[in-house]
């Protein structure tokens, strides 16, 4: 069994996953959690194999690479933050019904990895940095913070809004209440910010030792700037003063709009030097 096979494998083991955590949502059936995080934390498990034996792969293959270099791996690896990330939200809230919407991130990002070519290649000179490993996974734990922070803010508005009208009915109810849900957004957004940064600084970095300047205003990292941007206005309007609840539910989901621009769009509407992402 080589890795590919594994990571389909770890599709489909995400895909039910998400299946799951919303039928517990909408069924309301408890027996359908426990199963829910059991199958969840068997994915991660799969998709932790996977990307070991990519790694083996490459050695076997004389490349020897960290898999983290293109839009595959990089996808693969997005999906494997989001389980851990939501899974320590799961054990720190108690509540199983969140995972209706943060896994089906982790299953998006794998369905988007099989349509990519999992063949492994021979590095970019540009991609054969120690600092790669840093900059990605930097990167992409911000991101899974982002896409989470994302949903829990969809949650958040749909559950104010029927709150107002006063028709929260019996799905909504069984979140969390709209404080718990706020901290959570608050707290998610602080730490994929600060991973952001790190990542923004590691590729600073890596940048000058590829290509001589830190910064050059390539679409990737003005997109990159942006989106950081859009996440410290977001906090700064927080502290100062003392936004919340839906205004920062926006926040978190134009934000992770951003994100996903940033991520996915800049590849194959912008050309630039991060082009072979």
């Amino acid at each position: 069994m080589d890795s590919s096979t594994l990571l389909g494998i770890t599709t489909f083991a995400y895909l039910l996953a998400a299946i799951i955590y919303i039928g517990l949502f909408v069924f309301r059936q408890e027996k359908f959690g426990s199963v829910a995080t059991t199958v969840t934390a068997l994915a991660l498990l799969i998709n932790t194999a996977g990307i070991g034996l990519r790694w083996i792969e490459s050695h076997q293959m004389g490349i020897g690479y960290a898999p983290l270099s293109n839009m595959y791996e990089s996808l693969v690896f997005f999906s494997w933050s989001i389980a851990v990330f939501y899974l320590g939200l799961e054990h720190k809230y108690k509540n199983r019904f969140l995972g209706a919407f943060a896994m089906p991130f982790a299953a998006a990002a794998m369905l988007l990895a099989e349509m990519k070519n999992p063949e492994i290649r021979p590095l970019v000179p540009a991609l054969q940095s120690n600092w790669l490993i840093a900059h990605v996974v930097t990167c992409f734990i911000g991101y899974a913070a982002f896409a989470v922070a994302s949903g829990f803010g969809l949650v958040y508005l749909l559950k104010d809004g029927k709150k107002a009208r006063g028709t929260e009915g019996r799905f909504l109810s069984q979140l969390p209440s709209l404080r718990t849900l706020d901290d959570i957004m608050h707290k998610t957004l602080i730490i994929g910010f600060l991973w952001l940064t790190a990542g923004i600084i590691t590729g600073a970095i890596w940048a000058n030792s590829a290509w001589g300047t830190y910064w050059s205003w390539d679409p990737k990292e003005t997109w990159s700037l942006i989106t950081w941007f859009v996440y410290a206005t977001a906090l700064h309007a927080r502290f100062t003063r003392g936004w919340g609840g839906s205004r920062i539910a926006w926040f978190a989901i134009v934000g992770f709009v951003s994100v996903m621009f940033t991520y996915y769009g800049v590849n194959y509407l912008l050309s630039g030097l991060h082009s072979y992402g």
